[in-house]
């Protein structure tokens, strides 16, 4: 079940602590290279762990993003960035929902997750090409004004800086152009919030260990969720870099969140 809200106060939301790698303290410019390590490490069962870590909703939660994107059916060209977009699932199924004129570009920091997006893209060739480009979040290497949409799920509570990365959104968007985040975000659901965190802490990184081998960078990926913004902070940091109409979906009681705004 989707609940919408655009209004209420700005939330008293999980500061960004430009120096916190999960709930360790560490040097603000030793954060993205630790990242970056996690994801390299957890490529290959990149896919797998999202089932296990989410029971498979994932899945919905990204068609929901689609079905709110809602991609043009016909053959008027829209370009999409999928930021962080890793192995590939929201570019290619926003290919498989839109007509002719869609086409996407994939960007992510990580060598190692774009390997994984692009082996997945080779099955669906039918879909049409995807672009594939390198590249932090926090400073694309990409024109102003380019995209008609840009999305980034599960993906921009690893970047160090959240707002740079969101004023950077702003800029290689075309105007009318529109954002999209899906992220985990904070239950807002009495007593599901206590079985979650059981589960977020006790039970996922047992199911990195044993799956992947890798009990730490899936007990990071739990700590991070608990580091992210509140929905409403959240929504207050996308309306301070320049986009309007800012508003926000809670899926399945709030585990995880789908924000938008647009530039007018």
């Amino acid at each position: 079940m989707n609940t919408e809200n655009t209004n209420g106060d700005n939330g008293q939301g999980r500061g960004i602590d430009q120096e916190t790698f999960g709930f360790k303290d560490i040097a603000s410019d030793e954060r993205q290279g630790l990242v970056n390590e996690v994801f390299s490490r957890v490529a290959d069962n990149y896919d797998i762990m999202n089932d296990l870590m989410s029971g498979g909703l994932h899945r919905l939660w990204k068609n929901d993003l689609i079905n709110w994107m809602a991609p043009p059916k016909s053959d008027r060209p829209f370009h999409l960035l999928d930021v962080a977009g890793g192995t590939g699932d929201v570019a290619l199924k926003y290919l498989r929902a839109g007509g002719d004129g869609c086409k996407a570009t994939l960007c992510d920091i990580n060598g190692e997750m774009l390997k994984v997006g692009r082996s997945k893209a080779k099955l669906e060739a039918s879909l049409g090409a995807v672009t594939y480009v390198q590249g932090n979040a926090e400073f694309l290497p990409l024109p102003d004004k380019t995209f008609d949409i840009y999305t980034i799920a599960f993906g921009i509570r690893n970047v160090t800086n959240i707002q740079n990365a969101i004023d950077d959104a702003y800029r290689v968007l075309k105007t009318g152009g529109r954002f999209m985040c899906l992220e985990f975000s904070e239950v807002q659901v009495p007593m599901l919030d206590k079985v979650y965190d059981a589960f977020s802490f006790n039970a996922i990184p047992k199911l990195g260990k044993l799956v992947a081998n890798d009990e730490d960078s899936y007990r990071y990926l739990v700590e991070s969720i608990r580091n992210f913004p509140k929905q409403e902070k959240f929504a207050a940091m996308i309306r301070e870099g320049g986009f309007e109409q800012v508003s926000y979906r809670n899926l399945s009681g709030g585990i995880a969140a789908i924000h938008s705004g647009w530039k007018i």
